[in-house]
């Protein structure tokens, strides 16, 4: 009884933690930090459980299916499932090729082996957070190394271009010294605007710490800073793409307000596996969220010289009815 009981207890688990995390979330810290945990540690006592239910004897069938559903599950909210039927797509020749990408200030390499780095990938558009590079000389050396490019910047956010330049904004971000940046482009003749963001972060330290009211005001914070977003989307219709580093792995309440402002993932519509962004925690919170805009192809690239990884999204105009 106690084999079937531990599945089923896992089981009970895994699902709770799934739903609390994707649909209470932000509404407080506990869930908040559910939300927030990397999922691949509903994944950890599966091993466990799995091994445990099978050496019973006798009487395992219901047991063992239920450990099996329960991994299933973790293995599914962890995003190691997700595509891995789907057909790898080709690279279109025609298509908008953005990239996003924190430098972590450039910390980590030098300024001409990242600009190699992103030289690369040959994006048409560049969007990098943390540019506040600590190194004097650090940003004429990347810039020099990433030639044919369109500079703007507002704080700590940079967006580059190939395309034509129409106009910019800069958005100051509520309760931060950071700024958000709008650029107006021109693709394929129609007016596309891009939004390079920053979010703050959730410090799961904190919550260790015991430091919850510090927690508890990211969290407010960061609303204030969506409800910034929401409007910049609504001010005008037409192509529209956010992307950057939101701090926010894809779920709860935030990045599902996002999603309605902005329009699908890239990841959830083209990309394949979990898509980790932020692999020492195994999270995925670099985003590109586009209206007017078909993703064909998402790749998380190798490290250029950071914490996070470069997110390559390759997109097409949407078609009639998208």
């Amino acid at each position: 009884m106690w084999y079937s009981r531990l599945a089923w207890l896992y089981l009970a688990v895994v699902a709770l933690a799934w739903a609390l995390g994707e649909w209470g979330a932000e509404a407080s810290v506990p869930t908040l930090l559910l939300a927030y945990l990397p999922p691949v540690v509903w994944l950890l006592p599966a091993p466990l459980v799995l091994c445990w239910t099978l050496i019973r004897r006798g009487g395992q069938r219901r047991g063992w299916a239920t450990a099996l559903l329960a991994s299933g599950l973790a293995v599914w909210g962890a995003g190691l499932l997700h595509g891995a039927f789907a057909p790898a797509p080709a690279p279109s020749a025609d298509a908008l090729r953005v990239v996003t990408f924190n430098t972590a200030r450039g910390t980590r390499i030098s300024a001409d082996n990242m600009a190699a780095q992103l030289q690369a990938l040959n994006a048409d558009v560049l969007l990098l957070q943390e540019t506040r590079f600590t190194r004097s000389g650090y940003r004429a050396a990347l810039l020099a190394g990433l030639p044919g490019y369109g500079v703007r910047s507002a704080g700590e956010v940079m967006t580059l271009s190939r395309l034509p330049v129409l106009n910019t904004q800069a958005f100051a971000a509520p309760g931060s010294t950071r700024q958000y940046l709008q650029t107006t482009l021109n693709w394929q003749g129609q007016r596309l605007r891009v939004v390079n963001v920053h979010l703050n972060t959730v410090l799961l330290s904190r919550a260790l710490a015991g430091d919850w009211d510090s927690v508890g005001r990211t969290r407010d914070v960061r609303n204030e800073q969506v409800q910034l977003l929401e409007g910049i989307a609504a001010a005008d219709s037409g192509a529209l793409l956010l992307a950057g580093d939101l701090n926010t792995p894809p779920r709860g309440r935030l990045y599902r307000r996002l999603i309605r402002a902005y329009g699908p993932d890239a990841h959830d519509q083209a990309g394949s596996g979990p898509g980790w962004t932020f692999p020492s925690l195994y999270l995925r919170i670099d985003h590109a969220l586009a209206r007017g805009l078909r993703p064909v192809r998402v790749q998380v690239q190798a490290n250029a010289g950071s914490d996070h990884l470069p997110l390559l999204v390759e997109y097409a105009a949407a078609q009639a009815g998208e």
